[in-house]
């Protein structure tokens, strides 16, 4: 969950929306410098994250009765192994890249960091199994990565007003790209390395006013009952 504090409450988005909106801004990306394995790479920046509901998991809150935000998730082997099992039945191509994202979380973690070289390994025969080479997978996990930072930059409304510019990422040709907001509310993203000059977005939040819970089922019956609010966004060059 990525969770925010507002004046109102607690403001949630699941990991699997989350998801979703990094692969719609995967989606628009300029087709002339799109990864070679395109749609692969597409799918993976929608399930980078997805091998589990939330709402499924037993422990959904912290020690002073708040929900867990995703920060606060701990290396989780058995989370790890779900989600590249689920991902490795679709193609070797997109299990590579969510292995990548699995090494970028957790490779200097000390609980995750044998893991993390296991799977290095297991990438060479992975490379060879997908018939593609480490330079592609490296484009499109740049790419990748560039969308899931953008993507959470919005879902933990980061995005800073007056058009005050912040880092993204770095996309899959080594630029850095900069984010700020129009006047008009519009993301402004420069350089533009989008089709177009602009598209629309969206990702689904809930909001939870009770600020402390007693249980992990108490919190789990009020995210299941609080209202969805959709959030439009427009994305531009200028």
């Amino acid at each position: 969950m990525i969770v925010t504090y507002t004046e109102n409450g607690w403001s949630i988005v699941l990991q699997r929306s989350h998801g979703a909106l990094a692969a719609q801004i995967c989606g628009h990306w300029k087709r002339e410098t799109q990864p070679k394995r395109w749609v692969e790479t597409l799918i993976a920046t929608a399930d980078h994250d997805d091998v589990k509901d939330e709402l499924s998991l037993p422990e959904l809150i912290h020690k002073n009765g708040g929900p867990k935000n995703f920060k606060m998730k701990d290396f989780d082997r058995d989370y790890c192994d779900n989600l590249l099992e689920a991902v490795l039945t679709k193609g070797r191509y997109i299990g590579i890249l969510i292995g990548r994202h699995i090494r970028f979380l957790y490779g200097n973690d000390p609980a995750g960091k044998q893991y993390c070289k296991s799977l290095k390994k297991k990438e060479k025969k992975w490379i060879s199994e997908a018939g593609t080479t480490d330079k592609e997978i490296s484009a499109s996990y740049q790419l990748l990565e560039f969308c899931d930072a953008f993507s959470l930059l919005i879902c933990q409304g980061l995005v800073q007003p007056e058009n005050r510019k912040m880092e993204i990422s770095s996309g899959p040709d080594g630029t850095t790209y900069q984010l700020g907001l129009s006047n008009q509310g519009n993301l402004i993203v420069t350089p533009w390395p989008f089709e177009g000059d602009h598209f629309t977005v969206n990702y689904e939040s809930r909001h939870i006013r009770q600020l402390t819970f007693e249980s992990n089922e108490e919190f789990r019956a009020a995210l299941n009952d609080a209202p969805v609010q959709l959030h439009t966004l427009i994305i531009a060059e200028e």
